[in-house]
C-alpha cells in the first residue's frame, strides 16, 4: 500500500457565500438533497448531495439553521474536487489516467461519515467513486473545533485490474465567490526568507510552487492568505489563509474564471512526480490546512499558532529552552579547548543549552570546510581528542544541556560514505552530476539509505545519551532528479519517494528517542513547512540573524508559525554578511520574540555587553518566555507599512502582555500614530514597566495602572525625533535601531 505522511492539519476556511467542504459535527439531513455540514466554533462548510454530485453551497461563519441550502434553489459554487472531465475545461485538482488510457474522471456520489477522532476534533470522509471505473477517492475532512482550522486530504483506490497513473493530485480543493480576491504570498531566498507581497487575481492562474526537493520554502513559502472583496488588513476583512503540510514539491493554484468564481487548491506538485498506483494499492495525499477569519489576518495566525502548539508541533506547549550556538562564532575553524571555553563563557550569561555545529566529525577527510567529510559521522580526533563526551560532561558540569547539529541526508564526493556507496546519491546516469555546497543529496527513497540515515541519529544518542538536541541540517536542493534503485519507468517517484523516506526516519527515530528536541533546518528556514514540523520542536527561521533583516522574516513567518517554534538568535555586530552594525538592546529584543538563542563567540563580547546579555537573558526567562511562547500574537505596527514596527504577545489568562517597538529606519521629523495594544481585559487594571533596558535600575513609568480599555483604545504614544515627552505612557525611539520592551501585568 502506497501511503503518503497523514497528519492533523487545516484550519476554517471561507467567508459567507464561499464553498468548500470542512470537518466538524458534519451532519446529513436525510431528505431529497442530504447536507453535509463540517462545522468549527466559529466556521462551517457546506455541501449538497445532488444526485450524484457533491457540490459546495457554502462556506463561511457558522449558523444555527442549514436548511435553507437544502430547500432554496442556490447556485453550487464549485464541486466538491474538480477533476479532468469531458466539460471541466478549468485546471484539475485530480487528474489520472485510467488502466484503459482513459483521461478523464467522473466521480459519482457514494456514502459521507462523520466522527469524533478526539476531543474537539471531528473526521468526515466523503466517499466517490467513478462512475465507469474501479477508481474511488475519499475526501477527508478534519475540523478542529477550538482552533478553528480544518483540513483536508485525499485517498486514492485503484481497484482497476491494470495500473491507474496519477500526475495531479491535489489534497484540498475550495471553490470560491467574491466580488475581488487579493492574494498575499511569501517570497523570498536563502538569507531572505518569508518576504510578504499581495496582489489582485485577475482572470486566469496564478500558480506558486516549489520544484526544490528538499527545500520546500526557498523562492515561495507553502502558504497563502486570500482577501475575499477587498484587501484584508490585521484586524479587518474576510478572507482564507491556507497551507500545504508537505516537506517536498508542492503546488498551489488558483483559477479565476469567466463567473468571477475562484478555485484554490493545493498539495503536491504533479510536475515530473507521475505516480503509478498498482491494482489494489491506495495514495493517501498530505493536509490542506486552512482557516477563515472575518476578522483579518490576526485572527487567522492566532488560530493556525493555537493549532500548531497543540497539533503541529513536538511538546507544543512546553516552554523552549534558551541556547548558544557556536556557529558563527567559530565556523569550522575551533578544538576542544576553544568549545570548552565557548561552553564555560554561555554558562557564564545564562544560557540552558550548548550546541555544538558544523565541523565536528570526518578523519580521513575531515570537515574543516564544507567541501569534505560529510557523511562521515565520526568524531574528528585531532579537533576534539576526548570525544563527544567529554563536551556533554563539561557541558553539563555548567549547569546545561548538550547538543549537536548533523546533515544526514546529505554527502561529500570527498568522503568515505560516497567512496563505498556512490549509487547512494540522487543521479541520472547519462547527465553529469551537479551538486550545491560541494555535496549530492542521498536518495531516501532507498531503504538502505533510510536505514543509514536512522543510525546516525540511533548511534549518536545511543553511544552519547546526554545528547539532548539534534539541530537537524539540509543545505542542497535536487540536482540530479533521479534513481539507481527504481527502474526506468518508474522515475517519477523519486520526488515523492524521497519525502516519504524521510518522514519514514523521523517516524523512527520520534518513536525511539521521544524526549530529545530537534530543530529543523535547511538553509535555514529551507522547512518551514507543517509537514517537517510534527517531528520537530523548533525550526531554524533564517541563515540570516541580522537583527533588522529579522523583523521582516518574522513579521512573515509569524502569519502562520507560532513563536515557540521560530528560533531567534542574536549574532555579532558587525553582522557577517550584512556589515550592519546594530546595538547589542536592539539585537536582543529583535530576537526575544521568539525562541532566544545566542549564535556568537562570547569571549569577543565586551564585558558591558556580557552584563547586558546575562541581564536579558535572565529577563526573557522569567518574564517574557512564557508570555511570547505560549501566548496570543498581535500584530499592531506593520514595518511594511512604517518605519516603526511593533507586535505584542498576551498571555492565554490575559492576565500578563509583552510589547515590542522598534525603529528601523529613521527619518528626522517623522511623526507616528500611538501604538494601541490589543487582546486585553477592557475591564482589568494593568500596571506597565519597561524592561530588558540599558538602565534596569531607573524605573521609566510610576506605578499608577491604567484599564486594558484605556490601554486599548489610546495606548502608548511614540516619541521619535521630537515631539511631546511629558505624556505619561510615552515610548522613545529616539533614532535608528532603538527599540523597546514593554511588561504590562494585571493588577490582582
Amino acid at each position: 500500500m502506497t501511503s503518503l505522511f497523514s497528519i492533523k492539519y487545516w484550519k476554517q476556511l471561507l467567508p459567507f457565500g464561499v464553498m468548500i467542504c470542512a470537518t466538524l459535527p458534519a451532519f446529513s439531513m436525510e431528505k431529497e438533497n442530504p447536507l453535509i455540514v463540517i462545522e468549527t466554533k466559529q466556521t462551517a462548510l457546506v455541501y449538497r448531495v445532488d444526485g450524484d454530485e457533491v457540490n459546495c453551497y457554502y462556506f463561511g461563519e457558522r449558523m444555527g439553521d442549514y436548511q435553507v441550502f437544502q430547500s432554496l434553489a442556490l447556485p453550487a459554487k464549485g464541486p466538491l474536487l474538480g477533476t479532468s472531465r469531458g466539460q471541466n475545461f478549468n485546471e484539475a485538482a485530480l487528474r489520472v489516467t485510467h488502466h484503459e488510457g482513459v483521461l478523464s474522471t467522473e466521480l459519482k456520489y457514494l456514502k459521507h461519515e462523520s466522527m469524533p477522532v478526539a476531543e474537539g476534533v471531528t473526521q468526515t470522509i466523503i466517499t466517490l467513486k467513478d462512475k465507469v471505473y474501479d477508481f474511488s477517492v475519499e475526501v477527508r475532512f478534519e475540523a478542529y473545533s477550538n482552533e478553528d482550522i480544518i483540513s483536508m486530504s485525499t485517498k486514492l483506490k485503484n481497484q482497476e485490474p491494470g495500473p491507474v497513473l496519477l500526475y495531479d493530485y491535489a489534497s484540498g480543493y475550495l471553490p470560491l465567490k467574491a466580488g475581488k480576491y487579493f492574494l498575499t504570498s511569501f517570497h523570498g531566498e536563502w538569507y531572505s526568507e518569508m518576504n510578504m507581497q499581495e496582489e489582485e487575481l485577475t482572470r486566469g492562474i496564478k500558480i506558486l510552487d516549489s520544484k526544490h526537493g528538499t527545500r520546500s520554502t526557498h523562492k515561495l513559502s507553502p502558504a497563502f492568505i486570500l482577501g475575499l472583496d477587498q484587501p484584508a488588513t490585521e484586524n479587518s476583512g474576510r478572507l482564507v489563509a491556507g497551507t500545504v503540510a508537505w516537506s517536498g514539491n508542492w503546488s498551489l493554484v488558483f483559477e479565476k474564471q469567466v463567473n468571477e468564481t475562484l478555485q484554490c487548491f493545493g498539495g503536491i506538485n504533479g510536475y515530473g512526480s507521475e505516480w503509478a498506483l498498482s491494482p489494489g494499492d491506495s495514495f493517501e495525499t498530505p493536509q490542506f490546512l486552512f482557516t477563515y477569519s472575518a476578522q483579518g489576518k490576526g485572527l487567522a495566525s492566532r488560530n493556525f499558532h493555537r493549532w500548531a502548539r497543540q497539533y503541529g508541533l513536538v511538546n507544543g506547549e512546553t516552554l523552549r529552552p534558551t541556547l548558544l550556538n557556536n556557529w558563527e562564532g567559530t565556523y569550522f575553524d575551533f578544538d576542544e579547548k576553544k568549545i570548552e571555553e565557548i561552553i564555560k563563557d554561555g554558562a557564564g550569561i545564562g544560557v540552558e543549552m550548548f550546541v555544538l555545529d558544523d565541523g565536528w566529525f570526518g578523519n580521513k577527510y575531515p570537515r574543516n570546510d564544507d567541501g569534505a567529510g560529510l557523511g562521515d559521522w565520526e568524531v574528528n580526533r585531532e579537533k576534539l581528542p576526548n570525544g563527544i563526551d567529554h563536551l556533554v560532561k563539561k557541558t553539563q558540569a555548567h549547569g546545561m544541556k548538550f547538543g549537536i547539529w548533523i546533515e544526514p541526508e546529505m554527502v561529500n564526493p570527498a568522503s568515505e560514505l560516497y567512496e563505498k556507496y556512490p549509487g547512494w546519491i540522487l543521479q541520472e546516469p547519462t547527465r553529469d552530476k551537479y551538486r550545491q555546497r560541494n555535496q549530492y543529496v542521498l536518495d531516501m527513497g532507498q531503504a538502505e539509505v533510510q536505514d543509514f540515515v536512522f543510525g546516525v541519529v540511533d548511534r549518536l544518542l545511543s553511544q552519547h545519551p546526554g545528547i539532548s538536541y539534534i539541530k537537524w541540517d539540509a543545505n542542497s536542493h535536487f540536482s540530479n532528479v533521479g534513481s539507481t534503485y527504481l527502474p526506468q519507468d518508474k522515475q517519477g517517484f523519486v520526488n515523492i519517494a524521497y519525502t516519504q523516506g524521510l518522514y519514514r526516519v523521523l517516524d523512527r527515530i520520534r518513536a525511539k528517542y521521544p524526549d530529545v528536541l530537534m530543530q529543523v533546518c535547511a538553509s535555514g528556514g529551507g522547512r518551514v513547512d507543517y509537514g517537517s514540523l510534527p517531528y520537530f520542536h523548533e525550526f531554524w527561521t533564517s541563515d540570516d540573524t541580522d537583527a533588522l533583516q529579522r523583523i521582516f522574516i518574522q513579521w512573515g513567518t509569524s502569519h502562520f508559525f507560532p513563536a515557540i517554534a521560530m528560533a531567534a538568535h542574536v549574532s555579532a555586530t558587525p553582522g557577517h554578511l550584512t556589515k550592519r552594525v546594530l546595538p547589542i538592546k536592539f539585537r536582543f529584543d529583535v530576537a526575544m520574540t521568539g525562541r532566544l538563542g545566542i549564535e556568537l563567540q562570547p569571549s569577543q563580547m565586551s564585558g558591558e555587553e556580557k552584563e547586558f546579555s546575562k541581564m536579558a537573558l535572565k529577563t526573557y526567562k522569567e518574564i517574557v518566555r512564557p508570555v511570547v511562547q505560549l501566548g496570543d500574537l498581535y500584530r499592531l505596527v506593520s514595518p511594511y507599512e512604517h518605519n516603526i514596527a511593533s507586535l505584542m504577545y498576551v498571555s492565554p489568562g490575559r492576565d500578563r502582555a509583552i510589547l515590542f517597538a522598534y525603529h528601523h529606519h529613521f527619518r528626522f521629523g517623522d511623526m507616528f500614530d500611538n501604538i494601541r495594544l490589543q487582546g486585553l481585559d477592557p475591564s482589568a487594571q494593568y500596571r506597565v514597566r519597561d524592561i530588558n533596558t540599558l538602565d534596569p535600575g531607573k524605573e521609566k513609568w510610576s506605578e499608577t495602572s491604567y484599564s486594558g480599555e484605556f490601554l486599548m483604545n489610546h495606548g502608548f504614544s511614540v516619541i521619535s525625533s521630537w515631539g511631546n515627552t511629558d505624556d505619561p505612557l510615552a515610548i522613545g525611539l529616539f533614532g535608528e535601531y532603538t527599540s523597546e520592551v514593554v511588561e504590562i501585568k494585571r493588577v490582582e
